[in-house]
């Protein structure tokens, strides 16, 4: 996007997008790995826990006990990883459509009013088009952007 300076040949800034294409900032992939990501470490901290509890349990001068406390850990973590990653893989792929969806209604709003606006703009500085037919057309574009559905003009 270019901001043009104010001066005095140009009394408000004019912006004009450089890029024509749409682009959506959500991106499935890495919302996937994010959450394969987040449930391992959730599993590693659970699988920690239970390593610790169990040395609660299992004497200091035990034979092999920090592969029994392994084990326990190792088996905790795992169980957990297989139990919450299916849900969170799903909970995450639906999460990361809606959002797709809410960025693209979003930005296809904005493009559409910038490109409305552009026209009023390019109305207003025809000299052919009368001025009640430039208010006309500004005032509904400002209605519209406002949500207001109606609108009283004098005749």
């Amino acid at each position: 996007m270019q901001i043009s300076a104010i001066n005095r040949c140009c009394p408000k800034p004019q912006f004009t997008s450089q890029k024509n294409s749409y682009e959506n900032p959500i991106n499935r992939k890495t919302e996937k790995g994010l959450a394969i990501w987040g449930s391992i470490g959730g599993s590693a901290l659970v699988g920690a826990t239970a390593a610790g509890i169990g040395s609660c349990f299992i004497k200091p001068g035990a034979k092999n006990r920090g592969l029994k406390l392994g084990g326990i850990g190792a088996a905790a973590g795992l169980l957990t990883l297989a139990l919450t990653l299916p849900a969170k893989l799903y909970d995450t792929k639906v999460r990361a459509f809606t959002r797709e969806k809410e960025m693209d209604v979003f930005s296809r709003d904005r493009e559409l009013k910038s490109n409305i606006l552009e026209e009023v703009d390019n109305e207003v500085k025809d000299e052919n088009v009368s001025l009640d037919q430039k208010i006309n057309h500004y005032t509904s574009v400002q209605m519209a952007n406002k949500g207001n559905g109606m609108l009283i003009k004098g005749v």
